[in-house]
């Protein structure tokens, strides 16, 4: 008897993880990053993509949906399209988080359509491991670059900052492509 208890005890707890709200965890998890801790206090905004799932071969392509915050509010919803060609064969799923450091960058961000380049790059977060990863994979090694606006663990670009957390599988590649947003306020949705 005592061993059904624990196991129904236990379904319970999983069972109510499966219904937690992935923004909240999500942001949780880069809240608890050292490398992205400081930026929650600094940024006027951000943008948090709990789930981006990510595939090629020869042609790839990822894509998310998430919300926007200003000053710690919700403001809208985001999608976030990637498409990339060259050599590349496999599937990833990632967590991504996009800070707007002033209110000029999240205006450009909210302003409808948006787009990195192909040269924009982040910092991946894996084990409090801190890499270079590119919006078209990641890299090995430290993030070793520096400036007066960065921390050992990332930087402001262009006013923003963007972190990504590893969920799960394996990419290769070698490939051009740049991420690209679309954005709808919460006074537009239903």
């Amino acid at each position: 008897m005592p061993k059904q208890l624990i196991l129904m005890l236990a379904a319970a707890l999983l069972s109510v993880n499966a219904w937690a709200d992935p923004f909240a965890a999500t942001l949780e998890r880069f809240r608890a990053a050292s490398g992205t801790a400081p930026f929650f206090d600094e940024a006027y905004g951000y943008a948090i993509f709990p789930h981006i799932g990510k595939g090629g071969f020869g042609i790839g392509a990822a894509h998310g949906k998430g919300r926007v915050y200003r000053k710690g509010d919700i403001v809208g919803r985001t999608a976030m399209t990637q498409i990339s060609v060259g050599f590349q064969i496999g599937g990833q799923a990632f967590s991504q988080i996009v800070f707007f450091r002033n209110e000029a960058a999240y205006e450009r961000f909210t302003n409808g359509s948006f787009e990195f380049g192909a040269e924009a790059s982040a910092v991946a977060i894996t084990l409090g491991v801190s890499a270079r990863a590119g919006t078209t994979g990641i890299s090995a090694g430290r993030n070793e670059s520096r400036s007066e606006d960065s921390d050992s663990h990332g930087q402001w670009s262009a006013d923003m900052a963007i972190f990504t957390l590893a969920k799960g599988g394996f990419m290769y590649e070698a490939a051009i492509g740049g991420q690209k947003f679309t954005y709808e306020p919460l006074d537009g949705l239903s």
